[in-house]
């Protein structure tokens, strides 16, 4: 039976179709066999706490730390808790993964109590341009994640304790220094 079916199925590709439809039917196939779970990325998520979070090192009053974990941690920390359900779909979850990589490379703020008091200073002085600029989260972030979304108020509350958190580093350095 099984012999039947197949040999039908190849007659049908071979002999009816026109060639773009056999394109097209190996496109569905190849976007349907991607969907196998086996080829879905490892999701971004630690469930040990950790002892290095940007909280641990460097004072982070309790107003700024809830906007970064709001706006900021899903791309740059490694407790990205809420997936959308589009994440399940290939190739999205590949560029999603990607995407978070490289968000973590620039800044990870769970880890951010290992980078050295220079790379502290660049990556505070980054976080503060970008919120003073209002060019993070990215706006294609934004669309399906209203709750991300920073007020006039926050973003200058962020960009203000990052210039903050960047003087003193810079002051601790050159008091370590003399």
């Amino acid at each position: 039976m099984w012999s039947f079916i197949i040999e039908s199925i190849a007659f049908f590709v071979q002999e009816i179709m026109n060639p773009s439809l056999k394109i097209v039917l190996v496109l569905v196939v190849v976007f349907l066999l991607l969907q196998i779970p086996i080829f879905n990325p490892e999701k971004n998520y630690v469930d040990a706490d950790t002892e290095v979070d940007i909280t641990e090192k460097y004072e982070v009053p309790m107003n700024i730390q809830m906007d970064l974990y709001v706006a900021c941690y899903d791309c740059h920390s490694n407790y990205t808790e809420d997936y959308p359900w589009y994440y399940n779909i290939q190739p999205l979850s590949w560029w999603m993964n990607s995407h978070i990589k490289k968000a973590k490379q620039a800044l990870n703020f769970t880890e951010f109590a290992t980078y050295p008091p220079d790379i502290a200073v660049k990556k505070f002085e980054a976080l503060h341009m970008v919120m003073k600029e209002q060019t993070m989260p990215l706006k294609s972030y934004l669309w399906l994640h209203e709750e991300a979304k920073l007020t006039d108020k926050e973003y200058q509350q962020l960009a203000d304790w990052a210039k903050e958190m960047q003087q003193k580093v810079e002051q601790e350095m050159d008091s370590t220094q003399n």
